[in-house]
């Protein structure tokens, strides 16, 4: 019915399966070889991990004789494959290779080439100082992740003439809020704790003999409703903004004729339901996404199909083939927003500030093209509404893999990548991924924290960006150099290497001017989560955010030394460091007391433990082979990723070797008896992923950034009805309890580890906020149960009663 893999120009089409039922359909890799900088580990543990890491099961691989790139040629005997579709185009040829046992094949390609790279790369790290790139060219440790203070605000301790270097100079700034503007809001809450004091002392010091279970549930509410307004407060005690400067990145990383040294990012689109997730929101989604100012060889996107549906597969191949013309136009127009439904709705004078004689012609060609566009979405998702007694069918007959949503392969799918995905004028278009992961009965699957840790294992197999955006299918690109704002941050020498993300504000299209549901959350993203940035960084909302892969992986932040501070710098500073001398005691400490808020491992623990095994010492490499398969399971490309600091893949890994790795970090099965989801990767345990996700990230000492840029970065669809609104609040409180009543409670995890002292007081806010409720409606009753009773929770105040209380402090004083 909806077919779509014959659609593209690409005629390549790669199927894969292994012993299980399973079967992946991958769009050929094209040329999967990206920059690959140097790892930190000492080379000769890799080699030992990627020779004796094998897979699960064998896999046999299907190939297209016409297949570009570097994909081995095939044999004439092949058979037709394709699924059905409303564009009738030439199926491909696959080709069948069995493999006996193709993890050893790749553990052997695969963990070769990256022992030889680490072994250079260490080593002309280790002689000059300098960080190899793939690309021949080099970055001096001053311009990656240099040794610095935890914030942007710190002194630089650098030469005049340096700081007068505009390449040298800070990406970003931090903007205190005025004293004038802040202090008189400070001496406000003080005022209040102290009139709430003598409230709170008042109550309890005259309890209503005649009505005390009533007054003592009144006291108990009224405590209640203090400690939430006292948790509320003091985390916006340090409120600050933050600048970005744009043109300071450009000189350091992007420099107009030369190759960009900007980190590569990959960026995930989560979706379930086609039918509930509308497919042409998704596609603007994506195609914001495909149109960003970035370069295109460092962008790549992940769709994720939770739901395995061949509709938002079929729309995605549309919006693969309209992103061809949809990318030039808005480049070569330099046109806000990137997304064509949103564009081409907004009610402004589109012709401001445009010079180009062709901008009308060209705007009214591809505002046709977007309506043809629309017009072949709606038209799939007209033919989704009935489903076939059989299920959906392809081409060649047989069926669809996702049919049975609960029991299916996994499938991926490359629809446009680095040499085959070319746009209209001829340029490279970023890499854009189907990925639906395996699901079979009796697994647990994590909803939507589970289809993001898939994605993470997925896109480090594939490309390892060095860092990741997450967007939920509904928020599209609003600010195409979103992006650049992000890395001003995360590649920033001395703030970025204690960076585990970077949280845009969450902005919402469609809402009324009344804001009759308070989808806009005012306090929430423009006074709380500022406050918060203060400290230690906001929470994690669950999307709209930039990633530090390294973080999500359970890697510690770097730790500097720092003075003894005052009790400010105690309540919003976290624990002082311990010295170099005390390192191997309090190693040893570690071991005896395991502390789950501790970071999972230390990159340089590992390093000198490597080296101070030998290199013939191979039960030590063995322990630590097993120690990092027990925490990311059993994959030979995937263990060697976590361990590229700046990501990348090797430079001569194959596509088939890729293929057969990404199948096996998709399967159902592959997280059992590892870390992902309890230390590694989003956590598990609750309904809001998003906040116990970056809570576990600031218990290690990791600390966040919020980016407010002049045009917000992302927009989003907002619930337009109650009966939405009130699921989307039920579930975040739901949420909310679960972690309340968990180990990760941060009213007792995590101090061990280093969580400011106001950043757990904001964590605690947010988990107990929903058990106001339970007070909130007692204190309401209250008055209506005093008056069918005639019982008071006051007592009763008389002239006779504030002269016996003069009368008694007069008495006590004079006493004294």
């Amino acid at each position: 019915m909806l077919g779509a893999a014959g659609m593209l120009a690409a005629p390549s089409m790669t199927v894969a399966r292994s012993g299980s039922p399973s079967m992946t359909v991958v769009r050929s890799l094209e040329d999967t070889s990206r920059r690959s900088q140097t790892a930190r580990l000492v080379p000769r543990f890799l080699t030992h991990c990627a020779q004796n890491c094998i897979c699960a099961s064998p896999y046999f691989l299907y190939f297209d004789l016409q297949i570009s790139g570097e994909i081995p040629g095939a044999s004439p005997d092949h058979h037709m494959m394709s699924p059905t579709g409303n564009i009738g185009k030439r199926a491909p040829f696959p080709y069948v290779n069995h493999s006996p046992n193709p993890s050893r094949e790749f553990s052997g390609s695969i963990g070769n080439v990256a022992w030889k790279e680490r072994v250079d790369g260490w080593k002309m790290k280790q002689d000059k100082g300098t960080i190899p790139m793939t690309n021949g060219t080099s970055i001096a440790p001053s311009e990656g992740r240099g040794v610095g203070d935890i914030d942007a605000s710190t002194d630089y301790n650098m030469e005049d003439a340096l700081l007068n270097d505009e390449t040298r100079q800070p990406l970003s700034r931090k903007v205190p809020i005025p004293s004038s503007r802040i202090n008189p809001y400070r001496m406000v809450i003080v005022l209040r704790l102290v009139v709430l004091s003598i409230f709170l002392h008042y109550r309890i010091t005259n309890p209503v003999r005649n009505a005390y279970p009533l007054w003592l549930l009144s006291v108990i509410c009224e405590i209640w409703f203090a400690l939430s307004w006292i948790l509320d407060q003091f985390p916006k005690w340090f409120p600050i903004n933050r600048e970005t400067y744009l043109d300071r990145l450009a000189l350091r990383y992007d420099r107009e004729g030369e190759p960009s040294q900007l980190a590569a990012v990959d960026i995930f689109v989560s979706t379930v339901d086609p039918l509930k997730e509308p497919p042409l929101v998704t596609a603007n989604t994506v195609l914001s996404i495909l149109a960003v100012d970035y370069p295109v060889d460092k962008v790549s996107c992940y769709v994720s199909d939770d739901g395995a549906a061949m509709l938002t597969f079929d729309a995605l191949a549309e919006t693969s083939e309209f992103a061809r013309k949809w990318v030039p136009f808005v480049k070569k127009y330099n046109i806000e927003p990137r997304a064509p439904e949103w564009y081409f709705s907004q009610k402004i004078d589109y012709l401001k500030d445009k010079v180009h004689p062709s901008f009308v012609k060209d705007r009214r060609a591809m505002k046709r093209e977007y309506e043809e566009f629309k017009v072949r979405i709606n038209g799939l998702v007209a033919k989704a509404q009935k489903v076939p007694e059989e299920g959906w069918i392809m081409q060649d007959g047989t069926p669809w893999p996702g049919n049975n949503t609960r029991d299916h392969p996994g499938m991926i799918q490359v629809f446009l990548g680095h040499s085959g995905g070319l746009d209209t004028e001829g340029n490279e278009l970023p890499r854009l991924v189907y990925v639906s992961r395996e699901k079979r009965p009796g697994f647990q699957h994590h909803k939507k924290a589970g289809a993001m840790n898939a994605l993470v294992r997925v896109s480090a197999v594939l490309t390892n960006g060095q860092y990741m955006l997450n967007l939920d299918c509904d928020h599209y690109i609003n600010n195409s150099k979103a992006l650049r704002e992000a890395m001003c941050f995360l590649m920033d020498p001395n703030l970025g290497r204690s960076v585990c993300y970077v949280q845009f504000p969450q902005r919402f299209d469609g809402i009324d001017r009344n804001d009759r549901y308070a989808n806009r959350n005012t306090v929430f993203f423009d006074i709380n989560l500022r406050g918060l940035d203060g400290i230690q960084g906001p929470v994690y909302v669950g999307t709209g955010c930039v990633f530090n892969r390294t973080a999500l992986y359970g890697y510690e932040p770097p730790i500097k030394q720092k003075k003894k501070g005052g009790f400010l710098s105690s309540l919003c500073g976290g624990r002082k460091k311990a010295s170099k001398s005390k390192k191997g005691s309090d190693k040893k400490k570690s071991q005896k007391h395991v502390d789950s808020s501790v970071p999972v491992f230390n990159l340089e623990d590992i390093e000198e433990g490597v080296e101070g095994a030998g290199f013939d010492d191979e039960k030590s490499l063995l322990m630590s082979q097993m120690s990092l398969e027990k925490r990311f399971g059993q994959s030979a490309a995937f263990v060697a990723s976590t361990l590229m600091e700046y990501g990348g893949v090797p430079q001569s890994a194959t596509p088939e070797s890729l293929l057969k790795e990404a199948i096996h970090v998709i399967s159902c099965g592959y997280e059992d008896k590892t870390e992902w989801g309890t230390e590694i990767g989003w956590i598990y345990g609750s309904v809001t992923e998003d906040i116990l996700t970056g809570f576990k990230m600031h218990a290690r000492g990791w600390r966040s950034i919020y980016c407010m840029p002049k045009r917000p970065a992302f927009k989003g669809s907002a619930p337009i009805n109650l009966s939405d609104r009130l699921n989307q609040v039920l579930r975040w409180a739901l949420g909310s309890v679960e972690i309340l009543f968990s180990r990760h409670c941060p009213l007792w995890y995590g101090y061990g580890g280093r969580l400011k002292f106001l950043e757990r007081f904001a964590y605690i806010n947010t988990t107990i906020y929903p058990l106001t409720s339970i007070p909130l409606l007692i204190y309401c009753v209250l008055p209506a149960i005093c008056l069918l009773t005639g019982k008071f929770i006051m007592p009763s105040v008389s002239i006779g009663y504030i002269k016996k209380i003069f009368i008694t402090r007069s008495m006590e004083q004079n006493a004294d």
